[in-house]
């Protein structure tokens, strides 16, 4: 009887994949790549591409987002996928031109953050919404995304509503 349900258990266990207990976890490429994924560029490059982002958004009617961060940062990668996930993806292509400006380790850009009114010292990601011109319309002052496991997917939908163009 004993050994029956022994036999039973190694047979569930070997069922389920859980054949050795040091066994590493699989994890999926998807997990990995969003993990590793490098979001935000050199920082020398962040007041060329503000330029060109507000050229664009000049010609195509549209809004830019600046969003400060870093490739460290958990936080800033939890609302990079939000923003890319439907209706965000979809709300973004239309309406908005994305900006990922990096500021190293809070030692980089910290000029194009002052410009923007960011407060770089409450914590990234932080954004900011320009007009089609490059007019700052609003400034993230209160460090409203910088712990994204309290925000939703829906939060950051509302907050692409509101920002916006009328068209």
């Amino acid at each position: 009887m004993q050994r029956t349900r022994i036999a039973a258990l190694v047979a569930l266990i070997f069922a389920l994949g859980l054949s050795a207990p040091m066994a590493r976890p699989q994890m999926s490429s998807y997990y990995f790549a969003e993990v590793h994924k490098v979001i935000y560029p050199p920082p020398a490059v962040a007041p060329g591409e503000i330029q060109h982002a507000i050229a664009d958004a000049t010609r195509e009617h549209k809004r830019v987002i600046v969003d400060f961060g870093g490739n460290w940062c958990s936080d800033c990668k939890v609302l990079d996928y939000y923003l890319h996930e439907p209706p965000n993806a979809g709300l973004l292509a239309r309406d908005f031109i994305l900006v990922d400006i990096n500021i190293g380790l809070y030692t980089h850009n910290l000029d194009l953050a002052e410009k923007y009114n960011i407060p770089i010292h409450k914590g990234v990601p932080a954004l900011a919404v320009l007009s089609s011109r490059g007019r700052l319309l609003y400034s993230q002052t209160g460090g409203q995304f910088e712990n994204m496991s309290r925000i939703s997917l829906d939060a950051v939908t509302a907050f692409l509503d509101m920002w916006k163009p009328v068209r």
